[in-house]
């Protein structure tokens, strides 16, 4: 049809280069905008009160009221202690340091003990499978 010899076999070609560059789209697009999504997501689930917070408008001031209900709070701002209502969508950045422990020494080594463990387990399991099918056999 084409007079070259390829035929339908160059269309793999193509078919390969869209399915590629839909991956690096993919990866370097689509998957940081979704993780940072979740991560702003995380943020406003975990807003407590008096926690200081900056708006999407810029507006800074400290929690003083959570209305689950609306999804929304209530902030407190300025000297003068005006209260304003927002919804959580609103949140720009959480600005209170929130202490998180640093894990010990002993946890850290409670946690690789629990991986050997679960290695060994798993090549015990392998072991036996492998074992179980030349008995089948």
């Amino acid at each position: 049809m084409f007079g070259n010899g390829e035929g339908a076999g160059g269309s793999w070609w193509i078919i390969l280069v869209y399915i590629g560059l839909f991956a690096v789209l993919y990866f370097l697009l689509i998957r940081p905008n979704s993780k940072k999504k979740k991560k702003e997501q995380e943020m406003r689930n975990n807003i407590a009160i008096g926690d200081e917070i900056t708006t999407i408008g810029g507006i800074q001031g400290r929690i003083i009221a959570l209305k689950e209900d609306e999804d929304a709070f209530v902030i407190e701002t300025g000297p003068d202690r005006t209260k304003m209502k927002f919804k959580k969508w609103a949140i720009s950045s959480v600005d209170t340091v929130k202490d998180i422990p640093a894990p010990t020494k002993e946890d850290k080594l409670k946690e690789l003990q629990e991986k050997r463990e679960a290695k060994k387990a798993a090549k015990q399991a392998a072991k036996e499978e492998k074992e179980a099918q030349k008995n089948n056999q």
